[in-house]
Formats: structure tokens, C-alpha cells, sequence
């Protein structure tokens, strides 16, 4: 292990220790490599899938994991593969959007985990959505917070921001002013997940990006589970008010609900208590 990886580690589990909730370090073999999982919560209860963003880390839960956990539910936070974290890319590629859903099918599978409720952020937001569409069949319930390409592209001006950070010669310095510029300042951010965040970007292998096409209406009309979305009502990332709109139009269903004050990278953190209190209602009438 370089010493990069290894500070990068230190964090990662400065963080982790910071959860309220006792954690128990899970570690599944898939085709593509080990998953790490960060599980809490009564092992009889009902499971739920937390799909962190890119490069954020299952560590990023720490403010949620207590209130889920309290409430009954057994939380899965995945490392996702091929992204900054615990979990290790050594196997075979992911071969784009099917062996990604594949993955998370082979994970749920060595997890013993025939169905669970799914609640995934920006990038796990897509994921989520996607296995949802993927398998209806293992998903209860579905929470999407501030999600990536489900309802809307991102803004011009995110996206200019946004390219610095995939050229040459990464270092925490770059991530850092990307996660300040979207969030209004180090003030609004967890300090030690934003370093999680930049010595992960900086320093840690990662594996190419597996993304797709935002899912078509008729698509969405497809979608069995319940859904609740909740926006970021200052992400940069996105116009939340329109998104809002058209996640109503195409889920007619869903709860959609924006929330004050709060930005892309730091809904979870920032907004924690309102998030903890509307996913807890939601995820109890399943």
C-alpha cells in the first residue's frame, strides 16, 4: 500500500468512527473484485441500501446511519467498486451499465439480501434508480437525494467547474475548491468528509466512470417502487425547482420535496435532520 492510499485510509476511518451507530466492516467477493459494506442496525431488520455519490464513500452516511438504524432498519453502506474507498476494483471490468447493475446484483446476492429498500445520492442516485429499473422485483422502496441524470442534465456551469477535476495532475487542493465553489465555502461542509472526498479525488486508484443515458419517460411509467426524491434547494449541480417539476410529471406518484439551504455535495450532511425525518416516514409504510 502506497502512502497516499494509506493517509487517504486514515481519514476514511476517522470519519467512519464518527458514525453513532456501532459499525460492523462487511467484505463480499464478486467477479469484479471486493465490496466493502458498512452495516448497522438490527440484523433482523428490514435491509436498506445506502448508494453513496462518486467519490464520496460510504463514510458520507454518518449523519443518517443512527437515525436509520434506531428505527429499525439493518443499513448496508456500500463502497461502491471502482470508486475511492475500501472496496477494491481487481477483477474483471464492469462492461459499462449492465455489469454495474450486475455488480450490485452479485453484492445483494453474497449479502443474502433477496430485497431491500434503496436510498442512493447524486451518482447513487442514478445507480439506484437504475437497479430499480433493472431488478423491480428486489427493490421495496426508493429514495433518490439530489440525484444525477434521472430527471434533468447538468448545468452548463457545473460541468465547467467540474472539468479541472478529471485532467491531469490531481491533487486534494483541486477537490477541495470544486466541493467550496458548490457549497458556498468550507463553513458549509463537513470538514473531515472533505477530506475523505479530496485525498480520495487526489490519491486513491479508481476505475473508469460507468454511467448511461438519463432514463425516458416511458421508462420511468415503468417504475414499480415507491419513490421519494428530495433536492437540494442551492445545488449547483442542477435547477432543483425544475427538476422537482419534472420528477412530478414523470412519477405522478413520488413524493418530491426541496429542501432550504441546502447544496449538492452536502444535502445528506447539512440537511440530515430533515432527510433522517422524512426517509424514516417514508421507508415505514413499506
Amino acid at each position: 500500500m502506497s502512502a497516499r492510499t494509506a493517509t487517504f485510509l486514515a481519514a476514511y476511518d476517522t470519519l467512519l468512527a464518527r458514525w453513532p451507530a456501532p459499525v460492523e466492516a462487511l467484505t463480499v467477493r464478486t467477479d469484479h473484485g471486493t465490496t466493502r459494506i458498512n452495516a448497522c442496525g438490527p440484523r433482523d431488520g428490514r435491509p436498506l441500501v445506502l448508494l453513496h455519490g462518486g467519490g464520496a464513500t460510504s463514510t458520507m452516511w454518518f449523519a443518517n446511519a443512527a437515525a436509520l438504524a434506531q428505527a429499525g432498519h439493518r443499513v448496508l453502506a456500500v463502497d461502491l467498486i471502482g470508486d475511492p474507498g475500501r472496496s477494491v476494483h481487481d477483477g474483471t471490468a464492469l462492461d459499462g451499465v449492465p455489469g454495474l447493475l450486475g455488480w450490485l446484483d452479485a453484492v445483494l446476492d453474497r449479502l443474502d439480501v433477496p430485497e431491500a429498500d434503496l436510498c442512493g445520492h447524486s451518482y447513487g442516485g442514478w445507480i439506484a434508480l437504475e437497479y430499480a429499473l433493472h431488478a423491480p422485483a428486489r427493490v421495496g422502496r426508493l429514495t433518490l437525494l439530489d440525484p444525477n441524470l434521472c430527471f434533468a442534465g447538468f448545468r452548463p456551469g457545473y460541468l465547467l467547474h467540474a472539468v479541472p477535476l478529471f485532467l491531469p495532475g490531481r491533487t486534494p487542493d483541486r477537490a477541495r475548491s470544486f466541493l467550496d465553489w458548490e457549497t458556498g465555502g468550507g463553513a458549509h461542509l463537513d470538514p473531515d468528509w472533505r477530506e475523505v472526498y479530496a485525498l480520495g479525488y487526489a490519491d486513491f486508484p479508481a476505475s473508469r466512470v460507468v454511467t448511461g443515458p438519463r432514463p425516458t419517460p416511458a421508462r420511468l411509467g415503468a417504475l414499480t417502487a415507491p419513490v421519494l426524491t428530495l433536492l437540494a434547494a442551492r445545488s449547483r449541480t442542477h435547477h432543483s425547482a425544475r427538476v422537482a417539476e419534472t420528477a412530478r410529471r414523470a412519477l405522478p406518484s413520488a413524493e418530491v420535496a426541496v429542501l432550504p439551504d441546502a447544496t449538492h455535495h452536502n444535502l445528506p450532511m447539512a440537511a440530515a435532520t430533515e432527510v433522517n425525518r422524512r426517509l424514516v416516514d417514508f421507508l415505514s409504510r413499506g
